[in-house]
Order: C-alpha cells, then structure tokens, then sequence
C-alpha cells in the first residue's frame, strides 16, 4: 500500500506542476507578453520531466498537458497531444545524459523543443491554410517565443528539479523503510 501512496503522491504533485504552468501560461504570462509572444512553459515541463525521468514519463507527461491545451485551445483536436507527446519522447532519449544542475542540456532541449514545436505549429495551423510567409512566422514568432521560453525556463527548470528530487527523496525514504521490516 505504501508503494501505491508514493506513486500516487508523484502522479499528484506532477499533475500540479501541469495545472500551475499551464494557468501561468495562460493568465500571467499572457499579460506580459514581449514583442508579441508569451512563453512556453509547458515545453518547459514536458521536456524536463522527459529528460529527468525517460521516455516512458515523457510521453505520458507530454500527452496530459497537450490534452489540456487541446480541451481549451479549440484548434485541431488532439494536435497538442501528439506534439507534446513527441517532444516528451524526444527529450527521454536524453536521460543517460542527464545531470541535476547542469544547466546545459536542459536548455539545450528545451530550447530545441520549443523550436520543433514552433515549426510543427506552423505546419498544422497555417501552411495548411495555404498561408506560406514561413520567414516571417519563424523572425517574429517562433524565434523570439524560443528566447523568452529560455528565460524563464531557467527558473520554471530548478523549481521542477527541486520537486523531483524531493519527490525521489520521499520515496526512497519510504522505500528504506518497507526494506528494513
């Protein structure tokens, strides 16, 4: 039973960290949007989980935050879920590479996410509808929401690193005990 309650305490304070990112994306950060473009925080969460826990977490973690932007966003339905599902993936592949406060490849793939999802958006939203101005969608949108989503993911990163460690720290503890009876 104990096992059950460490994995659903994970499940829960993931899920959370979705909600919170996703209400910050889309009431305050939205209020302070530079040049045009907010970030992307939810990148942010769905590569870093998918870094920091594998492919297996990155893809689940990716489909539930693209269903929750598919539920609101009243696009193509299910697009959000395939993109994040795959970013989360993408960024699984990355785990043997992972090291806590390195900073490097965190904002290496984060950064490199947010540009697939870019290119990806602009493929499924707008050169479907024959509107092929590429050049100007990547300068004035893509681009610039890859250097805000940057910024502030350095601090959205170490506030899910911390809580997935304090997390994997939880459950070893509990872990320590259940062996120790």
């Amino acid at each position: 039973m104990s096992d059950f309650k460490q994995y659903l305490k994970r499940i829960l304070i993931t899920a959370l960290v979705i909600y919170v990112c996703f209400l910050l994306q889309t009431s305050v950060f939205s209020q302070f949007a530079l040049a045009g473009v907010t970030p992307n925080i939810l990148i942010c969460v769905v590569s870093s989980y998918g870094f920091m826990k594998g492919r297996k977490h990155g893809i689940i973690i990716g489909f539930f935050t693209g269903m929750l932007l598919d539920l609101f966003s009243g696009a193509l339905f299910g697009m959000y879920s395939l993109i994040y599902m795959y970013i989360g993936l993408l960024n699984g592949f990355f785990r043997k590479q992972f090291f806590g406060d390195d900073l490097r490849l965190p904002m290496i793939l984060i950064g490199t996410s947010d540009l697939v999802y870019g290119v990806i958006t602009y493929l499924f939203l707008f050169a479907i509808r024959s509107q092929y101005d590429f050049s100007y969608y990547l300068m004035n949108i893509i681009l610039p929401e890859v250097v805000y989503t940057l910024l502030v993911s350095i601090f959205v990163y170490y506030i899910i690193l911390h809580l997935n460690n304090w997390v994997d720290k939880i459950e070893k503890k509990g872990s320590d005990r259940i062996g120790n009876y």
